[in-house]
């Protein structure tokens, strides 16, 4: 265990009973998902010094590619070099510091140049060019380039730690490679893909992902096509939780009408073909596989109370490029579920803030939901994120 300096600003006896057996755990106290101090620590601990998924490798494909991210607190430049790698940089210049790109810009240019002085830098990172400064002995560091940040791609998803720190990325994903490598998101195109911003932390996002428990309550579309207490949660290697769900037996999909205006993603067997999965790798991204497509959730806290979340869908090229294609089947019922879940998260997120509130008890259908957050309380305590425990399904 890390030193007590390094653990989260939350009060450990509060934490004991998040880690207690399932089911017989509460959730967690109310200032993880209200103190700006517990927000701060996790950019740190579980962002910067984590696997951050930064969106699509689609989106980065050609030499010259370039944007910017902020990961927990840290600027990241990513750029695709002429070599066809995907780099990762410090978005800080060498000279004075000024950023290289402001964060959320994209461009493509044969060369990363600071706007300050213009200095420039090749795709590779070296140092090209540095106005007046034809003096500048060969051997200060300046002369070294950007300096590097770990990037790694992942059946078509760009991760990035920003510390360096992070354990080996496979052992992050564990066990939850070979569930996905029968979808082959990389060879999956974007068919659309939509921004919200939620009133509510990003813990309270994934919690409410992990369970259908409410569903009856608040997804009346959703409850006809698929049944809520259906599916098995899976044992995690890795930092991951996630379990199935089964499809009716008159839904294809998951869609208004149950019906598919798709294609089946090639390969799959008959099983993956009646369901549909649900993976929170930790800790920004949500992979939802189905029959016919792949959608994400990517998560970026912005407040205690506020997080952006970027939804995509992902189709097989055997459907995107059949003429007519139209998303709007799979991207209308999730839009609209969607939705009801930032409605309900934004008022749990009022509730945890009331002095009323009290760590509660998780139904047998909450059995994910303890996953997570033993990843977070544990997280807490040992200042960088746990393993998962293993699933604990009881009767309800």
């Amino acid at each position: 265990m890390r030193s007590n300096i390094e653990a989260a600003p939350i009060d450990r006896a509060a934490l004991e009973p998040v880690l207690e057996p399932f089911p017989h755990a509460r959730t967690l106290p109310a200032e993880a998902y209200r103190l700006e101090a517990v927000l701060a620590w996790e950019r740190e601990r579980f962002f910067e010094d984590s696997w951050v998924c930064a969106g699509r490798a689609a989106d980065l494909m050609e030499p010259g590619d370039q944007t910017a991210l902020q990961v927990g607190d840290e600027g990241v430049l990513l750029v695709r070099g002429t070599d066809g790698e995907l780099r990762g940089f410090f978005n800080v210049c060498r000279h004075r510091g000024h950023e290289l790109m402001p964060c959320g810009e994209t461009t493509n240019r044969q060369t990363i140049k600071c706007p300050y002085h213009a200095w420039a830098y090749e795709l590779n990172g070296r140092l090209k060019g540095a106005p007046r400064f034809k003096d500048l002995p060969t051997s200060d560091p300046a002369r070294e380039g950007l300096v590097r940040a770990r990037v790694v791609e992942w059946h078509g998803w760009v991760f990035v730690n920003a510390s360096g720190t992070a354990p080996d990325f496979q052992d992050h994903v564990g066990n939850l490679d070979e569930l996905l490598i029968p979808y082959t998101p990389e060879r999956l195109e974007a068919g659309a893909t939509h921004q919200y911003e939620v009133e509510a932390n990003w813990k309270i996002v994934v919690e409410n992902y992990h369970e259908c428990y409410h569903c009856t309550s608040i997804h009346p579309e959703l409850c006809r096509v698929t049944p809520t207490t259906s599916g098995e949660s899976f044992d995690p290697t890795g930092l991951w939780v996630g379990g199935s769900m089964d499809l009716e037996a008159h839904a294809q999909t998951m869609s208004i009408s149950g019906q598919s205006g798709g294609v089946p993603i090639p390969g799959l067997n008959q099983s993956q073909l009646r369901q549909v999965y649900y993976y929170g790798l930790f800790p920004n991204l949500l992979i939802s596989p189905h029959p016919d497509y792949v959608m994400t959730h990517r998560i970026e806290p912005l407040a205690p109370n506020r997080s952006r979340i970027e939804c995509q869908w992902l189709f097989p090229m055997e459907a995107t490029k059949k003429e007519g294609f139209d998303p709007g089947y799979a991207v209308e019922f999730w839009d609209l579920t969607n939705r009801q879940d930032w409605a309900a998260c934004e008022s749990v997120q009022r509730g945890v803030s009331s002095r009323g509130y009290r760590q509660g008890p998780l139904a047998a259908d909450e059995d994910n939901v303890h996953q997570f957050l033993t990843m977070v309380a544990g997280g807490y305590l040992e200042g960088a994120p746990a393993r998962p425990v293993a699933p604990t399904r009881v009767s309800s």
